[in-house]
């Protein structure tokens, strides 16, 4: 069975089915991530001689856009382990990644914190050398699948040299990490994306991934380029699923005094199409970077670090269309465009913000450094 085939039938029994019961709840999608790992979805980027599909990102964000389309919280959950996936992959944890191949360990990066708000860049929190282990103190404000998760993928500043990152892999069960509060969200509300708390924990100096200051680097050339592009496949997802959803509700709701549906409309047909042009168009974009970064294209840096914000700002703009179209009875928490309406807020303000990538964007096209030097 291809990976396709895999992701259609789980998608279909499992992961579409309990969608809104994730949402309505709040809970945290288990027997979808379940599924998803014993359907081999969860090793798809481990490479085949470590027991895993040996895919790479476009297959990766093949999978997320079709869970963007079905549930927004599982497609968080598995694009943040994808991308941290990435991280072991470049660290050459070939131990983490068997396990992974099993299908039965979930990772997840644990970046942003309280001190440093969305900018993942800049960690304040702290790695102390003691002895042969090191005691690793945060609050990371949002992880994704927190307490849920087997392992983080975890920033701090360095342990001993100059630079703005060390990156960990850190097991989720370690004595001293607590998740001070659950998550409560407006949307993708069972991605469990809450705080996590770093009391002295204690990992071995091996936990470390890369070389000590050099976690930046492996963040930007390997983790951000996959969670950008994944991300942007959730959103096109989500917009696939709105076009769908609206186009369905102009189809059968009838105006009974006029005796035609609203399909017979040309305002809420006006909105439909806008909307499905958005989904399209947001594709295609995400289709052309992927191609871009096999190509290794020159323009792959400026299409990656675009490719969130556009779709970001296209899966708000394709909700608040299909809000429109289909009216007053888009808003009760009973039609599907009210949750896709909520979910589709995140990406905007999800770091990297969209504000932070047209930024960089702008600074990629003047020739400039992507951040600058961080004050000593």
């Amino acid at each position: 069975m291809t990976y396709v085939q895999a992701l259609t039938d789980v998608v279909d029994e499992v992961v579409a089915p309990g969608a809104v019961e994730v949402d309505r709840s709040g809970s945290f999608p288990r027997s979808q991530i379940d599924a998803l790992g014993a359907a081999g979805l969860l090793a798809l980027t481990v490479p085949q001689e470590l027991g895993g599909g040996g895919q790479g990102m476009r297959a990766a964000a093949t999978v997320v856009r079709e869970l963007g389309a079905a549930c927004g919280s599982t497609a968080m959950i598995v694009m943040m382990h994808y991308s941290a996936t990435a991280a072991l992959i470049a660290g050459n944890r070939q131990e983490s990644l068997r396990e992974i191949a099993t299908g039965r360990h979930l990772t997840t990066l644990a970046f942003s914190e309280f001190g440093s708000r969305s900018h993942f860049w800049a960690p304040v929190s702290t790695a102390t050398a003691q002895g042969d282990d090191v005691l690793l103190d945060a609050q990371k404000s949002w992880v994704t699948a927190a307490g849920e998760a087997d392992s983080y993928v975890w920033s701090s500043r360095p342990l001993e040299v100059a630079g703005p990152m060390t990156l960990w892999l850190v097991p989720s069960d370690a004595e001293g990490l607590s998740v001070p509060s659950p998550f409560d969200g407006l949307g993708l509300r069972g991605n469990a994306s809450s705080p996590v708390t770093a009391d002295g924990v204690r990992v071995s100096s091996a936990a470390m991934l890369g070389k000590d200051g050099a976690g930046l680097d492996l963040a930007l050339s390997t983790v951000l380029p996959l969670f950008l592009v994944l991300n942007a496949s959730a959103s096109v997802g989500l917009m696939k699923a709105v076009a769908a959803e609206t186009a369905e509700h102009l189809q059968k709701t009838q105006l009974q005094h006029l005796s035609q549906s609203l399909a017979q409309q040309a305002g809420p047909r006006a909105h439909l199409a806008q909307l499905r042009i958005e989904a399209d168009r947001g594709r295609a974009f995400v289709d052309d970077t992927i191609s871009a970064v096999e190509e290794g294209r020159q323009d792959a840096m400026v299409q990656v670090l675009s490719v969130k914000a556009a779709t970001a700002e296209a899966a708000a703009h394709a909700a608040d269309l299909a809000l429109r179209a289909c009216g007053g009875s888009a808003f009760r928490k009973e039609s599907p465009i009210e949750r896709r309406f909520r979910d589709s807020r995140a990406a905007r303000v999800m770091a990297p913000t969209s504000e932070a990538l047209h930024d960089f964007v702008g600074r990629v096209l003047c020739g400039l450094p992507l951040l600058d030097e961080a004050p000593t």
